[in-house]
């Protein structure tokens, strides 16, 4: 998930509170997709997808009813809501289905294009400012990105390609996200997206499973699967909790380069879990990925003000 936010004169105590927890969820986020992953190894790309959702639904709903907060699982634009999640439900599809043949950590740091995806859309659609720096930046980023893309894309064809869907489909979320900014809270976004995610899902898992098509037919699970998927729905709900926390309480531009911590926990656990580990070719490539997404945030805030959103990339 992702969130963009301008808190107003935060303190020192606060911003060092907003990092603890930005550290946190770019910590945990991972978590779900190693699952996920894992999952993969047994299940459809497309059933490990609807588990996620469903599951961050049922955890939302229990959370809403034991803090009474159910009233707002509605939201103010529930439309707008379903339509976040949907493009939410994409991007989870295309990248739970590519790390089923990558690691996490090479489909994560390919992912991490979507700042510089989001500049350039936010330029087109929103008329937003858009400068020479700026466009060199993403060129670096584009860079890394093909860096890493080339010995999979030799090695998997297109499937490769996802982690990249990913970032476009993440970064149109954005976009709306910032259109419709405030609308509505934590409650009413997750319940919104787990709604959309599960029908859409839900709606291909049905028809792939009567077409008796092989990876969309529906596997019963067995309880350690459940456990895993429910692992998945949790880790969104708490990662995405986490991000719009640390929002609320924290400069964007201290929590933006937070952010890529997520590169390191999923290097670390890939390795752990699976024996994956990027090699050299790789490295540069995600640096070159950071480096362009850290000068896109830097001139976001200085070019716009330093209560300028920062859009803040947790991928969940």
């Amino acid at each position: 998930m992702s969130s963009s936010a301008t808190p107003s004169a935060p303190s020192t105590q606060g911003n060092l509170a907003a990092i603890g927890l930005m550290a946190l969820a770019a910590t945990i986020l991972p978590v779900m997709d190693i699952a996920a992953k894992y999952l993969t190894g047994t299940l459809p790309p497309l059933e490990v997808t609807f588990g996620r959702f469903f599951f961050q639904m049922v955890v939302c709903v229990g959370l809403a009813v034991v803090t009474g907060n159910v009233a707002r699982l509605k939201g103010k634009r529930p439309g707008i809501n379903l339509l976040r999640g949907s493009l939410l439900a994409i991007s989870s599809l295309f990248f739970f289905t590519a790390v089923k043949f990558m690691s996490v950590a090479t489909a994560l740091a390919i992912f991490f294009v979507e700042p510089m995806v989001l500049t350039l859309l936010a330029a087109l659609l929103l008329k937003e400012k858009f400068g020479v720096r700026r466009f060199g930046a993403i060129l670096v980023g584009l860079m890394g990105a093909m860096m890493i893309l080339r010995p999979n894309f030799l090695a998997l064809g297109f499937v490769s390609l996802l982690p990249l869907g990913t970032a476009v489909c993440f970064a149109c979320y954005l976009l709306v996200s910032r259109k419709f900014a405030g609308a509505d809270g934590l409650f009413a976004i997750q319940f919104g997206a787990s709604v959309a995610g599960c029908l859409i899902i839900g709606a291909l898992l049905v028809v792939g499973t009567l077409a008796g098509i092989e990876e969309m037919t529906f596997i019963l699970p067995t309880g350690r699967e459940l456990g895993l998927a429910f692992v998945t729905g949790a880790v969104s709900f708490a990662g995405h909790g986490l991000v719009v926390s640390a929002m609320q309480r924290g400069e964007a531009g201290a929590l933006a380069p937070l952010q890529y911590i997520e590169i390191v926990s999923a290097t670390v656990l890939g390795y752990m879990v699976f024996g994956d580990f990027p090699d050299a070719v790789t490295w540069a490539g995600i640096g070159l990925i950071v480096a362009g997404g850290l000068y896109i945030a830097h001139r976001e805030r200085k070019l716009q003000g330093k209560d300028a959103p920062v859009s803040i990339v947790a991928k969940g």
